[in-house]
């Protein structure tokens, strides 16, 4: 029977095994990164997403592979369903996600939507109504990072 494991995972799964099998345990940060460079091979290992896909070949589900992976059926579909390309587009998506500040900016002139729109004791709908009417002025401002925000300035008889 052929190994299952590329080149790297294997590597990396006996450079752990020798050092825990060592006569000198390793170092503190030599065990981390021999850790941390295991989880990462396995983790751009093909051979799981072969594994989900002999599985759902044979009939097993979605539930079945997300609890042999200890996932949520939705995260198990997210990593594996798709071909090779639809999975690292999505991947690659993912990380462009994580690499955003999650928090919005403070300092921005005027008011986001929302707040403008509890301001004037309407909905955002109406908000956007009254903009486009010409009755506030709207911008969008655009950060250095590429997010884009709609910011609302009230009319002069409301104060900002």
């Amino acid at each position: 029977m052929s190994p299952f494991l590329s080149d790297e995972s294997r590597a990396a799964v006996m450079r752990l095994a020798a050092g825990d099998g060592a006569d000198a345990v390793p170092d503190a940060l030599a065990r981390l990164r021999d850790i941390r460079t295991l989880i990462t091979a396995l983790e751009r290992d093909p051979a799981s997403q072969r594994a989900v896909h002999d599985a759902l070949a044979v009939g097993e589900s979605w539930d079945a592979v997300a609890a042999a992976a200890g996932l949520k059926p939705a995260a198990a579909k997210w990593r594996w369903q798709g071909t090779e390309e639809e999975i690292a587009a999505r991947q690659e998506a993912g990380r462009k996600r994580s690499a955003r500040p999650s928090s919005v900016p403070t300092g921005l002139p005027g008011y986001s939507v929302t707040d403008a729109a509890r301001k004037l004791g309407v909905t955002p709908q109406a908000v956007y109504l009254q903009v486009s009417r010409g009755k506030l002025r709207a911008e969008t401002v655009e950060l250095p990072d590429g997010r884009k925000y709609k910011r609302v300035h009230l009319s002069p008889s409301t104060p900002d």
